[in-house]
């Protein structure tokens, strides 16, 4: 069967142009244009000598009619043994039926693909959320909402690139596999380099090799690109997920925080139409200006009680854990109000809120506060409970970057095997020289799912992570 397939096959129009074409055409009528479609075979309805087959191409949907007085006896036949699921291929007059439905009344007919596997029932479809996930190929062919959703992540990465470009940031790429995975404080993948015997890991971040091009001249860069955290799975969470970074050169926190504004904001308009989306049932607000609150003033109100890197250790650990928390002996109070902001208050925030200065101890690549010793001019952008972008003025001091390094690096050796690990080389770009930089890395992924009001990250990402069949 598979050698009597044709090889290719000519389409002259895809289903959604016909309608463009030819909306408001009468019923009955004849156009005298002749097209060739091709698409899978969704729905087949059979009337004696009359065969309806609507038919899906990468645009939408159209009617193909398919009679024995305009088809011979062999193209006919072939019409009767068409099984939901084959692609076919037709040519004929665009034609309007006479109860109004758009059609391409076929003169010749052709299978491009035989299904050998039957599609899910009709009326239910598929709707098991683990099978979609497994076999996305599955889902796209019965699900149109699992279509739409590809399409729109696509157009939002578009509209991200033109963002960027049209501010005169160039993108590059930065290296997947790493010696040491830094950037992030997160737990990574580790492999094995067989030709030069390297234990590797997986990026979990592409911060630092960004601000090495910076150091290097490039003022402005960014890039789209695969991050990869050996974490849980749920709603908001992949172990592999897509992050756009970038950074600007003689800029600082402010300077990027109204940037992410702009951005997001463009990206909204662009594929939701509207600055106002409905996620999980209620209504967001996304238009400009964001609300802006510290971390400190944040958990301050949630505790009922002001807390600050001033408050006692003894006192915050007690905090913590009348709130669940079991501190660790090596959580100054940064890392402690830190802890109970993502506990307390990250969870309930709903409207776009840039939650600004977060404790130095938790934030080891971000330049100290102008006014507030023990902070950082760093800000993460919260919507929903969850963060979709997180910025700061760059360190740039090499000396005080080694100095976090190794407080990192005490933190690890106590058992945090998400703290940053010290990377000499980075240390030595730094000493050539990082200008005044601002950085921000935006999580595509959630973004998608705000704008395409999506509940679940598995939805946007074609194939994620999954355990394996049993």
């Amino acid at each position: 069967m598979t050698n009597e397939l044709p090889y290719r096959f000519e389409r002259t129009a895809l289903a959604a142009q016909l309608r463009e074409a030819h909306q408001g055409l009468e019923p009955g009528s004849e156009t005298g244009k002749i097209v060739s479609v091709a698409g899978r075979v969704l729905l087949k309805r059979s009337f004696g000598k009359l065969i309806f087959l609507t038919i899906r191409d990468d645009s939408g949907r159209i009617q193909l009619l398919a009679d024995t007085a305009h088809l011979d006896s062999d193209a006919f036949a072939l019409a009767e043994s068409i099984d939901l699921g084959d692609w076919i291929g037709g040519g004929g007059e665009v034609i309007s039926t006479r109860k109004g439905e758009l059609s391409v009344r076929l003169d010749s007919l052709v299978v491009l693909a035989k299904i050998t596997r039957p599609l899910p029932d009709k009326w239910h479809g598929l709707t098991d959320i683990e099978a979609r996930s497994r076999q996305r190929y599955l889902d796209l062919i019965v699900n149109d909402r699992s279509i739409d959703l590809a399409r729109a992540r696509s157009r939002v990465i578009a509209e991200l690139r033109a963002q960027f470009v049209a501010r005169g940031f160039i993108e590059v790429e930065t290296p997947v596999l790493l010696l040491e995975a830094t950037g992030a404080n997160a737990r990574p993948f580790h492999t094995h380099h067989e030709a030069l015997d390297l234990e590797m890991k997986l990026r979990i971040s592409l911060e630092l090799y960004l601000k090495r091009l910076v150091v290097g001249g490039l003022e402005r860069v960014f890039e789209i690109g695969k991050v990869f955290r050996n974490e849980g799975i749920d709603s908001t969470h992949n172990p592999e997920f897509t992050m756009l970074e970038a950074y600007q050169a003689l800029a600082d926190y402010t300077d990027i925080l109204g940037l992410i504004e702009e951005v997001v904001v463009a990206c909204v308009r662009s594929v939701a139409g509207t600055t106002t989306v409905e996620f999980e049932g209620k209504p967001i607000d996304l238009s400009p200006p964001f609300r802006q609150a510290s971390m400190t003033e944040l958990v301050s109100r949630a505790l009922d009680e002001n807390v600050d890197l001033n408050t006692p250790v003894e006192r915050l650990q007690a905090l913590a854990r009348d709130h669940g928390l079991e501190p660790l002996p090596s959580w100054g109070s940064g890392r402690l109000i830190a802890e109970v902001y993502e506990k307390l208050v990250e969870p309930t925030i709903w409207e776009p809120t840039f939650v600004t200065d977060y404790p130095e101890e938790i934030s080891p690549l971000a330049r100290q506060h102008r006014r507030v010793p023990g902070l950082t001019e760093r800000f993460e952008l919260v919507i929903a409970g969850s963060e979709y972008a997180n910025a700061f003025s760059e360190l740039n001091d090499p000396i005080d970057q080694r100095a976090r390094f190794v407080q990192q690096e005490a933190a690890r050796e106590a058992g945090d095997d998400e703290a940053h690990p010290i990377d000499e080389d980075y240390v030595r770009a730094l000493e050539y020289g990082l200008p005044p930089t601002g950085g921000l890395g935006i999580g595509v992924d959630r973004l998608v799912m705000l704008i395409t009001q999506t509940s679940h990250i598995r939805d946007v990402i074609l194939f994620p992570t999954m355990r394996p069949e049993t």
